[in-house]
């Protein structure tokens, strides 16, 4: 089968050296135990003809889409991923959540650790002995639809804790629209793993995958400042703007 770089992702930017991908949403960052299609990784090493030497640098969750930014060679991964260790790099996301915010911006300062009372072992949530975690938003839109009240947000994570967007903005009463492990109701997550997702829960979820999207990267480095940004997909901006 041939498949053109065009069907792999959306190609933002690339040198010797970085790949910067738009993932879609609904698409893996690490190769799964389906075709090599099935995850990013795959495509990018289909991409370079490479079966070795692609350093994914960041990496999304399944459903989110937006920027990652993938090393070509060893030695660029290893300076890439001390900018990340250090938390040098700039990222934001857009976010669209149940309900209007009612501040036009905000901080969420709160720790973040494993979820022990829930039935999804991956989970986390808000606790007192967690991990320190930052997230700030600015709310750029609030908009009704027949499905209830939304808010559009900007949202720029300080700390990179696993799901910290998502937790953060539901712990504040606003869970992101189509999240099914940290929305309204987790069996959203256990229907979907046990393929028993039924019509009503796909209703209570309106959206196919969360809308979630990581639109901006930006981080110097090698004496440059590098700048990044990527569209939502389309099924996104039109829940935004019909």
């Amino acid at each position: 089968m041939t498949i053109s770089n065009g069907e792999l992702f959306e190609l933002i930017y690339e040198d010797n050296n970085i790949l910067v991908i738009n993932k879609p949403a609904d698409l893996v960052c690490h190769p799964t135990k389906g075709d090599v299609y099935s995850s990013l990784i795959s495509r990018a090493r289909l991409h370079l003809d490479q079966t070795n030497t692609v350093h994914m640098i960041n990496r999304l969750d399944r459903e989110t889409s937006g920027i990652v930014l993938i090393a070509k060679n060893d030695e660029a991964a290893k300076e890439l991923r001390k900018l990340w260790e250090k938390g040098d790099e700039n990222k934001s996301y857009d976010a669209i959540v149940h309900g209007h915010i009612k501040s036009d911006s905000g901080t969420i300062n709160e720790p973040l650790g494993r979820n022990t009372t829930s039935r999804v072992a991956i989970k986390d949530c808000v606790r007192s002995d967690g991990r320190p975690s930052k997230t700030c938003f600015t709310v750029t839109k609030r908009f009704f639809k027949p499905e209830g009240n939304f808010s559009l947000l900007e949202a720029r994570p300080e700390t990179g804790r696993k799901h910290q967007l998502r937790i953060h903005l539901a712990h504040i009463g606003h869970p992101i629209v189509g999240d099914k492990l940290y929305g309204h109701d987790e069996d959203c997550y256990l229907a979907l793993v046990e393929r028993r997702l039924t019509n009503e829960h796909k209703n209570q979820l309106i959206l196919p995958c969360h809308a979630l999207h990581a639109k901006e990267l930006n981080f110097a480095w090698r004496g440059k400042n590098w700048s990044f940004k990527a569209k939502p997909e389309e099924w996104f901006r039109n829940f935004i703007t019909t």
